[in-house]
Order: C-alpha cells, then sequence, then structure tokens
C-alpha cells in the first residue's frame, strides 16, 4: 500500500528531492526553526529529507521504526503552516502531507491526548 502510495506522487517528489541542494535558505521560513533556537532537525530541507525522503529511498518498504521517526517529524516538527519558502520552487508542505498521508494509511499516528 505504501509502494502504490508513493508511486502516485513519484515524479513530482522524486525531482524535488533531487532539486534541493540543501541551501538552509528555507530554515528561516519556518517559525518552529526560529523559535526552537535554529535546531537542524526544524529546518524545513531536513524535515523533508528525513520524512518523505527516506521513504522514497527505502522505495515503501519500511518499518514501523521508520514510520515512527517520520511520524515525530511530519507532526512534531511540522504544523503545516505553508510559511517555508524554496527559492527553488520545491512544495515543502505538499512532501510533508504526504508523508503523513503515508503514515496515517499505516495507523501511525502522533497521541493527540497527550499535551
Amino acid at each position: 500500500m505504501i509502494k502504490k502510495m508513493l508511486g502516485r506522487h513519484k515524479a513530482k517528489m522524486k525531482l524535488s528531492l533531487r532539486i534541493c541542494v540543501h541551501c538552509g535558505l528555507c530554515a528561516e521560513s519556518c517559525f518552529l526553526y526560529m523559535t526552537r533556537g535554529k535546531k537542524p532537525e526544524y529546518m524545513p530541507s531536513h524535515k523533508i529529507i528525513n520524512s518523505i525522503g527516506k521513504l522514497y529511498k527505502k522505495r515503501g518498504k519500511v518499518d514501523t521504526a521508520l514510520l515512527e521517526e517520520v511520524k515525530d517529524i511530519a507532526w512534531k516538527k511540522c504544523v503545516l503552516c505553508t510559511r517555508c519558502y524554496c527559492p527553488f520552487g520545491i512544495d515543502i508542505p505538499e512532501m510533508i502531507a504526504l508523508a503523513r498521508r503515508v503514515c496515517r494509511s499505516q495507523n501511525i499516528l502522533p497521541d493527540f491526548d497527550k499535551a
């Protein structure tokens, strides 16, 4: 199921992952990055590479541990505010939203009851 989901968006997502040059210009447009001490794990480029990027690298053949990592990035390190800006035109929110959909399809969800 994951492979099929990723396959529907493969061309655009893989192109976006190849275009990302890790320039960091997207970082300061992310309020989480700016308010969390500018920690690298909050950089939009870091988030896409370590979430949707890993899912494509594994060609959808992922285990629960990786999905848990992706879940933490997609929900705890991104609020999908759409403020992130990439000068190369990468649609970062779309990539994070796909990572969320993949997790959701496998019932890997954040614990919304925890504060």
